[in-house]
């Protein structure tokens, strides 16, 4: 039976997370954690809620650009999309002149995704399931018809993405069985980010150990002698089997990257995380290849433009671990663009997340993953940060250091309505009192 989206609404929604220094980097000192918030409305008065991820100011673009793709998606039958998401997506990123203001990238595909996340998030509902159970349970050839692979056949056909998913048949329902049981591996970043105090590492590092947590990331790339220090006060708080990865968020020249690394090696490092411009992929090849005798690899994809970007990471060698985005990327179709070249290629997905949502989301892209596309675990986790999952309705839940699958039906981004009153820009509540306490501008 038909059901036609009648209503799109968005919201902007901040949170004041500078005033903490939660989320603080080498290139992002003042972070406050933002997310144009979508609101889908079907004639049958189903409704889906979508984000995209931003870090304060420029949120409002966002919007605007949700906005300006909105008669693309209003009068749209709900079950015609499903039977062909692939072209649906494709009207999104391909009208014929606001494809010019990308193609597939920057502000118009954050605004992509927040529809077509929405746009799952009302699948995953008209199903009754949890959005990573919709995709689990899809046929390969059901699945495959979501993706557009436009500019990747060189990488990936859909034949092949067809044979890879088959493959992966036998062993589902036990795969399944064992990540309700245990849950999916988590790292955190909440212990280390760059504004925090020697001891409020020291202390978070230490309670995050007795939740379970054994793999850690810790913010660099500003002052080598100080990412030492605070290496070494992780290091002295961890048991020694566990992981610490390194992030410096787009800080340094590539020579720069390769030096400082090479000043860091004994602390045992896993990976290094956007150590130059995210659109440099010779750069990150040439850092990974510089790397690589240190046992150190590379990651990066957070800003990672769209698929076809990922195509020529993962040909080149230049990423050992894939930081899919679930807002960067345009949506969920395209992540599984993704998830799926990186199977073929041999590149362990390590989703990034933290932010508003990101966490609620990319938890269902992995439970996909490992129960039908790669079946491993090897050298897979998700990130994970302990900030505003109280304002989801279904937020996250970490057990023993793992993602535990979501049980509700859709894509767990259903903010509650106090949370969007308090914190909509800038009438609610909070921001009316910052504003006015002269703590922030409107």
């Amino acid at each position: 039976m038909s059901d036609i989206i009648s209503d799109l609404q968005v919201q902007d929604i901040r949170f004041p997370t500078s005033l903490e220094a939660d989320g603080s980097d080498a290139m992002n000192k003042a972070p406050d954690y933002s997310c144009p918030y979508v609101t889908l409305t079907t004639q049958s008065g189903l409704k889906g809620y979508g984000i995209t991820f931003t870090v304060g100011r420029g949120n409002n673009i966002v919007c605007e650009a949700i906005h300006l793709l909105s008669p693309l998606v209003i009068g749209q039958d709900l079950l015609e999309i499903f039977k062909d998401f692939s072209s649906f997506w494709r009207s999104l990123t391909s009208e014929d002149q606001i494809r010019w203001l990308g193609p597939e990238k920057g502000v118009m595909h954050l605004a992509v995704a927040a529809i077509t996340n929405a746009v799952w998030d009302l699948w995953a509902k008209k199903e009754g399931k949890p959005l990573w159970k919709l995709l689990v349970d899809m046929e390969p050839e059901q699945l495959v018809s979501t993706i557009d692979f436009r500019y990747i056949m060189d990488a990936l056909t859909p034949v092949e993405a067809i044979g890879l998913l088959t493959q992966m048949l036998p062993g589902k329902v036990k795969r399944e069985q064992e990540m309700k049981e245990s849950g999916y591996p988590a790292y955190t970043t909440s212990c280390a980010w760059l504004g925090y105090s020697d001891e409020k590492i020291q202390r978070l590092c230490q309670e995050a150990q007795g939740q379970g947590f054994t793999r850690f990331k810790m913010k660099v790339g500003s002052d080598l002698q100080d990412d030492k220090r605070r290496a070494k006060i992780l290091r002295q708080s961890m048991e020694p089997s566990h992981l610490l990865m390194v992030d410096a968020n787009q800080k340094w020249e590539v020579q720069e990257a390769i030096d400082w690394m090479r000043e860091l090696v004994h602390f045992n490092i896993t990976w290094i995380e956007e150590p130059t411009s995210p659109d440099d992929i010779l750069g990150h090849r040439e850092i990974a290849q510089a790397l690589q005798p240190l046992g150190i690899g590379v990651a990066t994809g957070e800003q990672c433009q769209n698929r076809v970007m990922f195509k020529q990471f993962l040909k080149a060698g230049a990423m050992q671990f894939c930081q899919i985005d679930s807002c960067r990327l345009g949506g969920v179709s395209e992540n599984l663009a993704v998830i799926l070249m990186a199977r073929k290629y041999g590149v362990p997905v390590c989703p990034h997340a933290g932010g508003v949502g990101l966490c609620e989301y990319v938890q269902h892209l992995s439970l996909f993953d490992y129960i039908a596309v790669s079946g491993s675990l090897e050298k897979r986790m998700v990130e994970y940060t302990d900030h505003l999952h109280e304002h989801f309705v279904n937020p996250c839940k970490i057990h023993n250091g793992c993602y535990m699958p979501p049980e509700s039906p859709g894509y767990s981004i259903e903010m509650k309505s106090s949370s969007i009153e308090d914190y909509k820009w800038p009438g609610g509540s909070v921001w009316r009192k910052l504003i006015q306490d002269g703590v922030y501008k409107e």
